[in-house]
């Protein structure tokens, strides 16, 4: 099979390498599609910790196919049976997966792509944001995250204030539900702008879904009285500081909403087949670009760059 390998900073290249064979527990999926994630901009820079090349496949975690092989022990899964898999490798043609990782696609999904890792982290984010209805809720960062986030907290029922660089994130971001936008320029005019809007309390939750250190400051400064901040940004280029005074002051909770728990993933992804399937979230129009395997290094820069119109890059064997 075709396998991308990322062989130095910046450079990927296309190998040929040995189909991998399902163990115990496992499948094998023909992939027919894999979600370029955000975190693979680190090891693509080439920090000074990384070692190269990395295995063939490597980094891609966002994969969707159909099971062409099933290992010894695996039930409720079958060959030719379309799914979603949180595994490893799926920049390449196939990848292994655990069966208990595997969530399957119903028909009414047939011909969609489906990146579930990303889609589960946005529905447990949702969870674990604890949004109702009649909150006020601040969405620091609209991209492919923020974007279904709008969506999930407009239909609970709260009031979403999206603050973002770009003027189509805002567009987006509109079409998703937003019932305010305002760019992100101005720190503290952003902060006033958000005080007005909410009567001089701010926020009753703000999700920071950028990773970085100024909207995490900003973040910090929109939360409420007693409110919740919510870490959804990807923060894996540094150690950052905190306003602890602030968030002292203010009582606030701050929750980091990233998940390292195989089943955790797995149950996000299966309410994410639920919400896609019954129609009460349509992420298409967030699928702004496709490249082809051997263009995996554009769909990579496209992700670090944010060209105008890009939210999600998907990469297809």
């Amino acid at each position: 099979m075709r396998a991308a390998v990322l062989a130095a900073p910046g450079e990927i290249r296309i190998d040929e390498v040995a189909l991998p064979e399902p163990g115990p527990g496992q499948v094998r999926v023909r992939l027919e599609g894999c979600g370029v994630c955000a975190s693979n901009l680190t090891p693509w820079a080439g920090p000074e910790w990384q070692q190269f090349p990395l295995e063939p496949g490597a980094l891609g975690h966002e994969g969707w196919g159909v099971i062409d092989a099933v290992g010894e022990g695996v039930n409720g899964l079958r060959v030719g049976q379309r799914v979603a898999a949180l595994s490893y490798k799926s920049y390449a043609d196939y990848d292994i997966a655990e069966a208990d990782a595997v969530v399957p696609l119903p028909e009414s999904l047939a011909g969609q792509p489906f990146p579930g890792e990303p889609l589960g982290c946005a529905m447990n984010i949702f969870r674990r944001s604890d949004i109702e209805a009649g909150q006020t809720v601040a969405i620091v960062g609209i991209g492919f995250l923020g974007a279904i986030l709008t969506r999930l907290a407009t239909d609970a029922g709260a009031r979403v204030i999206a603050i973002s660089r770009r003027p189509f994130s805002l567009d987006v971001a509109r079409q998703f539900g937003a019932a305010e936008v305002i760019p992100m320029e101005d720190h503290n005019g952003i902060i006033d702008r958000v005080k007005d809007l909410t009567g001089g309390q701010f926020c009753d939750r703000v999700i920071e879904a950028v990773g970085k250190q100024w909207p995490l400051d900003l973040a910090s400064e929109l939360v409420k009285e007693r409110g919740k901040l919510i870490v959804a940004g990807y923060h894996q280029d540094g150690p950052r500081q905190v306003n602890m005074w602030l968030w002292n002051w203010r009582g606030i909770d701050v929750i980091n909403a990233h998940e390292r728990d195989p089943k955790t993933y797995a149950d996000g992804i299966r309410e994410a087949v639920d919400a896609v399937a019954s129609g009460r979230l349509d992420p298409s129009p967030l699928y702004t670009h496709t490249y082809s395997l051997d263009r995996l290094d554009e769909a990579l820069n496209a992700t670090r760059d944010r060209p105008d119109g890009f939210l999600k890059a998907l990469v297809t064997p």
